[in-house]
């Protein structure tokens, strides 16, 4: 990648920074979490998620260092959705933007599939885009979505998001680029 300087976060990434919700926590990823995320990335609700065909533990551990990592290099990344007064990552969300990508993204993936129809992705979605708009400044972000991934499409409609057509697309992967509402649009 001849010319291309990666952004790397202008202060250090040590904080631990969390947001609440009114039902839940979203914390940073923590080394304790890679089993429930290798359970999930193993099993069929990570199909949207990973390459096709079922993934090896050193695409598994590589993958997961990805998600710690970006906190490191960009000052944000991924959080671990948890239950207030629990702390069994039932997912993971946040601000997502690998080196390759066109924009910014707000990412999600579900690893219980219990919580879903509760409304806590949608809740834990609108906290990481307040946290994006507001303390990281971005003035727009998107959520690549397979298009027959129904559920991420479900939430992304929620929230507000429409399909950008005109949207590049990350690795020239066939998705749907789900651009979210401006800063402005929420107030």
């Amino acid at each position: 990648m001849t010319g291309f300087t990666p952004y790397i976060a202008p202060t250090p990434a040590k904080t631990r920074i969390v947001l609440e919700t009114e039902r839940l926590v979203l914390r940073r990823p923590e080394p304790r979490d890679f089993e429930v995320f290798r359970a999930f990335l193993h099993s069929d609700r990570a199909e949207f998620v990973r390459a096709p065909g079922a993934p090896d533990e050193n695409m598994t551990w590589r993958a997961f260092c990805h998600v710690m990592v970006m906190w490191e290099m960009r000052g944000y990344g991924l959080s671990m959705i948890c239950r207030k007064g629990e702390d069994q990552a039932l997912g993971g969300i946040g601000p997502w933007h690998p080196i390759t990508w066109p924009e910014r993204e707000i990412g999600w993936s579900i690893y219980d599939p219990s919580i879903e129809g509760t409304g806590i992705a949608r809740e834990a979605a609108e906290a990481v885009r307040a946290w994006a708009y507001n303390t990281l400044g971005w003035t727009t972000a998107v959520s690549y979505i397979d298009p027959a991934n129904a559920g991420s499409i479900r939430l992304a409609e929620r929230l507000g998001c429409t399909v950008d057509e005109a949207a590049e697309k990350p690795d020239g992967e066939p998705c749907l680029v789900y651009r979210h509402p401006a800063p402005e649009a929420l107030t």
